[in-house]
């Protein structure tokens, strides 16, 4: 009897191990990251100090979420190609134009920008409430860096500067 449901009990494990794979295609794992970070921006945005912004986005919940995407992509190409072709991006930009035409390095640069423009949203609301400054340009940074990345980043260095009243290189 215990035998009949140990085996009940890994038919559905297996049954719902590789529909939950066959679920993760290229596609899903782009839309998911992608609508999935987006409630973060709006809490970073509209409310950086709630609790809610700081369980689901100051925490590990959401880079570990987006490092296991990360993983699994990394495996993927593990098993089906030569993951060091990675290294040959460095050597031209048809190189990392060859790279990028191979969906699977795609979708990891693309968990990779996402994850990096997050911790620098982050990073902006965080720092922004040391140097108390205006909402207004903290929101302006925020959506620059969600759309733009390093020109975001380098747009709320300069509002720093004057409400820090220093400028400081390795702060």
């Amino acid at each position: 009897f215990i035998g009949y449901w140990i085996h009940c009990f890994y038919i559905i494990q297996v049954f719902m191990i590789n529909n939950f794979l066959s679920f993760l295609t290229y596609e899903n794992i782009y839309y998911i990251g992608n609508i999935g970070v987006i409630p973060c921006w709006l809490l970073l945005i509209v409310s950086p100090n709630h609790i809610f912004t700081k369980f689901f986005v100051k925490s590990v919940i959401i880079p570990l979420l987006l490092s296991t995407a990360y993983i699994f992509l990394a495996y993927q190409i593990y098993l089906t190609e030569n993951i060091f072709e990675v290294f040959n991006l460095y050597f031209g930009l048809n190189d990392l134009y060859a790279l990028f035409s191979n969906e699977q390095f795609l979708l990891i640069f693309w968990l990779h920008f996402l994850s990096i423009n997050l911790f620098v949203g982050n990073w902006i609301a965080n720092d922004s409430k040391i140097f108390n400054v205006s909402k207004l340009f903290v929101i302006l940074s925020l959506l620059m860096t969600y759309f733009t990345g390093p020109v975001g980043l380098v747009f709320y260095w300069f509002v720093r500067i004057f409400y820090s009243k220093k400028i400081n290189f390795y702060d």
